[in-house]
């Protein structure tokens, strides 16, 4: 389970460094791709395979199921960690999730987000703002 936020920075070559607590649930390897709200997500292989299947079983008539489709596999990347823990982010993701050479790393139960530190902070400051109404609006999925 990944649990916790870290702040990380990315080496001259790309570089970012998987927080120690969760390299041995990374190291028989992970996939890196677009997140949703222009992050990274990052999945254990084994997790990014289950997703991955069902992405492929979704309805190619439905426009929003190929463009979804298309931002997940398009970007993504699969890696296992050097032995230092570190994984390459390729250039054109580093783009969409504006990383330079700061990141925050976030956990997220089965998977992780990697932010631009300002877009995190600006996230999160939107969350905490009012969670009485996220907490009402997910009692309608029985949370």
């Amino acid at each position: 389970m990944f649990l916790g936020e870290f702040s990380h920075t990315l080496d001259s070559k790309g570089r970012l460094t998987v927080p120690a607590k969760f390299r041995d649930e990374l190291a028989g390897g992970l996939v890196v791709t677009r997140g949703i709200d222009r992050c990274l997500s990052v999945y254990p292989r084994v997790v990014w395979d289950d997703l991955a299947e069902r992405i492929a079983k979704l309805p190619l008539t439905q426009r929003n199921a190929r463009n979804f489709g298309r931002l997940m596999f398009s970007g993504a990347a699969d890696f296992i960690p050097d032995r230092q823990g570190r994984v390459l982010i390729p250039q054109g993701l580093r783009e969409y999730a504006e990383l330079n050479s700061d990141a925050i790393i976030i956990g997220l139960y089965d998977r992780l987000e990697i932010w631009n530190p300002a877009n995190w902070t600006n996230v999160k400051a939107k969350v905490e703002e009012n969670p009485e109404s996220i907490a009402e609006q997910l009692q309608e999925l029985d949370i």
